[in-house]
């Protein structure tokens, strides 16, 4: 007896059902995040595109922003500790900031990790309804512009939000580490 039905291949099965689980798993993270706006600022909202935004460079694109406003949450280890650090999508780390501020070098968390200590996938990582576990900072960069765009929390959605808003409804301190 062969489940194989119809000439589908194993391999073809398996990539449609992961697929049908991760496009739930994302759908779980943005509902997550809406439910997070209507509570804490109900004039913004989860925009979800057809387009992947996982980068910097696809979500400017794909919005017609400047990379600059893309509001990209970096996910840290601080000693036993997970940081989300949302910055200016052009703005770069500066090491010795960063270990001034912080006391530690900048260590990024792994890809695998990510999902399971912030809560959402990589490409989808915001600040929005974090773990009360997970420490939020705004970078100054993001302060350049009127309006960023952090995900929505899938590596196809963003959120149109003031910085100074951002980091008001996320209770993020503001930090300078970037240059």
């Amino acid at each position: 007896f062969s489940f194989l039905a119809c000439d589908v291949k194993t391999e073809t099965l398996t990539a449609a059902l992961s697929m049908t689980y991760n496009i739930g798993r994302m759908g779980m993270s943005i509902e997550r995040v809406q439910r997070f706006l209507a509570e804490h600022a109900p004039e913004t909202a989860v925009t979800v595109l057809a387009k992947n935004t996982a980068t910097v460079a696809l979500a400017a694109e794909a919005f017609g922003v400047e990379s600059g406003q893309i509001a990209k949450t970096l996910s840290f280890r601080v000693n036993d500790g997970v940081v989300l650090l949302v910055m200016a999508g052009t703005a770069r780390i500066d090491n010795k900031k960063y270990k001034q501020f912080f006391g530690v070098k900048a260590r990024m968390l792994p890809a695998e990790e990510v999902e399971a200590l912030t809560g959402y996938p990589p490409g989808g990582v915001c600040p929005f309804a974090a773990p009360a576990t997970v420490r939020i900072y705004c970078d100054r960069s993001l302060c350049s512009y009127g309006e960023v765009l952090p995900a929505g929390g899938s590596d196809n959605s963003g959120v149109r939000i003031a910085p100074q808003r951002l980091a008001s409804i996320t209770g993020a301190e503001w930090i300078d580490v970037t240059g």
